[in-house]
């Protein structure tokens, strides 16, 4: 049985997926595995499984330790509106999630069938899925919030590509 604290998403759309090779995000940072997960705010089954859980990282008093006694006033985390954060059609009436797991903890990918995806270039930014994500409390560098960590994917169907260049040789028909 799952933890209070994990969810795996109804369908959603990936983005920006580093779920290949780790990735670091700034120079000389940690590299890690990263997805973007955009959740149509339609579907409210899976956003009150993630409400839910975020919710159950804040009331755990092991966390509130760890915060330094009680839940912080303003604590980072959770699902943020692509509508007020970002300008790009992809996000329109969705959430949004950003997902990391460590280098050493590789994400599994997943096709429709169960069937482990070998070719990490099936799964990409644009295509749609469910993901099995965890919720976690932490305390570095002066921030504390809720991370999310990225499990596994599964890989439902495929969709127009997200960012990236999608010049064609017709370029070049001076």
């Amino acid at each position: 049985m799952a933890s209070a604290n994990q969810v795996t998403t109804g369908k959603v759309r990936f983005s920006y997926v580093h779920l290949d090779k780790p990735v670091a995000n700034q120079e000389g940072g940690d590299p890690k595995y990263s997805i973007s997960i955009i959740v149509p705010k339609s579907d409210t089954d899976t956003i009150n499984r993630i409400n839910q859980a975020l919710d159950s990282v804040k009331n755990d008093p092991v966390n509130a330790a760890k915060w330094g006694g009680s839940v912080p006033k303003l604590l980072k985390g959770g699902l943020r509106d692509g509508d007020a954060e970002k300008e790009d059609p992809a996000y329109a009436n969705s959430y949004f999630i950003n997902a990391r797991a460590n280098a050493n903890q590789k994400p599994k990918m997943f096709n429709a069938n169960k069937e482990e995806i070998l070719d990490p270039s099936e799964v990409y930014s644009g295509c749609f899925g469910k993901a099995s994500l965890s919720f976690f409390a932490y305390n570095a560098a002066g921030n504390k919030g809720i991370g999310c960590g990225i499990n596994a994917v599964m890989k439902l169907e495929d969709g127009e590509k997200l960012g990236g260049n999608t010049v064609t040789a017709d370029v070049f028909d001076i």
